[in-house]
């Protein structure tokens, strides 16, 4: 891995149309808007995002949900980290490190644990290695579709809503 040293910080209203093209470059559905709504959530105290740059150039970024819409982190007040994408020209230079080190410091400040879910596909398997070694285990509540628990037997569609959610103790 070669480490290159990014800027991490909170994002602002000026870097929402540079991160909707980078991802809008490759094709992936990351429009403005969504971070148009992650700006007023940062506003209201419910999210927070964090972007990272190298050489002022755009590389990544990952939010921070105070307040997790996933019931068994919500009922245990974990924050939970979300949304976590680094540019592919910038990986494998612990950018998400990084930002992952970043968002745990956040964290600690307000809850001894931090959460995180992760989809199920090869797309996600440099996050399903990254989180292990960074010390998330599984929360032991299985796999979830949407949210919601999934049971013995069901059949279920394998897209981004399937996710395996960890936990790591911060402090």
């Amino acid at each position: 891995m070669n480490r290159v040293q990014a800027d991490i910080r909170l994002f602002d209203r000026l870097d929402i149309p540079k991160i909707a093209e980078a991802f809008e470059e490759l094709g992936w559905n990351k429009p403005a808007s969504q971070y148009e709504r992650y700006l007023m959530e940062q506003t209201l105290k419910v999210r927070d995002m964090y972007i990272a740059c190298v050489q002022g150039q755009f590389a990544g970024y990952l939010t921070i949900c105070w307040q997790s819409s996933y019931a068994p982190f919500r009922e245990q007040q974990i924050p939970e980290i979300m949304d976590f994408n680094v540019l592919p020209k910038f990986r494998r230079q612990a950018i998400g490190t990084q930002l992952m080190d970043r968002a745990e410091v956040e964290i600690a400040e307000v809850s001894p644990m931090a959460g995180i879910g992760v989809g199920m596909t090869p797309d996600y398997g440099a996050a399903q290695k990254l989180y292990v070694l960074r010390g998330y285990i599984p929360d032991g509540n299985g796999l979830h579709y949407l949210g919601r628990p999934t049971q013995y037997g069901q059949t279920l569609k394998v897209d981004d809503n399937l996710a395996l959610y960890l936990m790591k103790e911060l402090r």
